[in-house]
């Protein structure tokens, strides 16, 4: 798909952006052939040797919860989280144990964010018009800092004021997400705009009142997807005017 296949310029009045990462801001292969191997090749290491940390404590009684087995041992936890990785289930329990040992990689310099190259400069050109960013994706929020904290752009991460996941938000095809989104940054649904490659995702956040664009970069597994709403190719297409509310 061309930048010309996806639609004109979409203008938007809204005070918040949302975006998403994989297929949106990032390519999908940059996660799935780096972020994913790294993770599973850890996984079962990480949850012997962090054992005491509650947060993995947490995660993996949440997989035993899952799988019915209230005493599964690290190889049965480890398989289930493999299965849902191969299914690119979005599972929380499997999404807070990639953030924690991609968060590990993002710091020692083993991975680096990675981007379109239109991404950076729109998200700092929409900051600098004022609009407040924000993002919103199945990875956990210590992904997210990671991700844009080591950029060959250097740290972007103080261009946003958010960042929602499936813990803190819900899964990003419920409707109740984005309205809980919301309340949390304190704004109407309509002050919200969100970006995302994914349709299930865009009628969801479209449902809950915010206004959407679907983002069908060429080559990306959505590129095609049928959806009734704004399509773009690029951030270079998007241009948003900020619509302040006052408090």
């Amino acid at each position: 798909m061309t930048t010309a296949d996806a639609g004109p310029a979409v203008r938007l009045r809204a005070e918040v952006a949302v975006v998403d990462i994989e297929g949106t801001t990032s390519p999908t292969r940059a996660v799935v052939d780096t972020l994913y191997p790294y993770a599973r090749a850890r996984m079962a290491g990480w949850i012997d040797s962090h054992r005491d940390d509650p947060q993995v404590r947490r995660a993996v009684a949440q997989v035993r919860e899952l799988i019915g087995r209230p005493d599964a041992d690290t190889a049965e936890v480890t398989a289930a989280l493999d299965g849902w990785l191969a299914a690119d289930a979005k599972v929380a329990p499997l999404k807070a144990l990639q953030g924690l040992i991609w968060s590990h990689g993002f710091a020692a310099g083993e991975l680096t964010g990675s981007f379109f190259p239109d991404v950076v400069p729109a998200l700092r050109r929409w900051r600098a018009a004022g609009a407040r960013l924000a993002v919103y994706s199945s990875g956990s929020v210590a992904a997210q800092h990671g991700w844009f904290g080591h950029t060959p752009d250097g740290d972007l991460r103080s261009l946003f004021v958010a960042y929602f996941d499936l813990s803190n938000a819900g899964p990003k095809t419920d409707p109740d997400s984005y309205r809980t989104i919301a309340a949390q940054l304190g704004r109407p649904p309509s002050r919200l705009v969100f970006l995302t490659d994914r349709p299930e995702e865009l009628a969801a956040a479209a449902e809950a009142g915010w206004a959407v664009v679907a983002v069908c970069r060429e080559g990306e597994p959505y590129a095609a997807a049928t959806t009734p709403h704004p399509r773009v190719a690029s951030f270079d297409q998007v241009q948003i005017i900020p619509e302040i509310t006052p408090g």
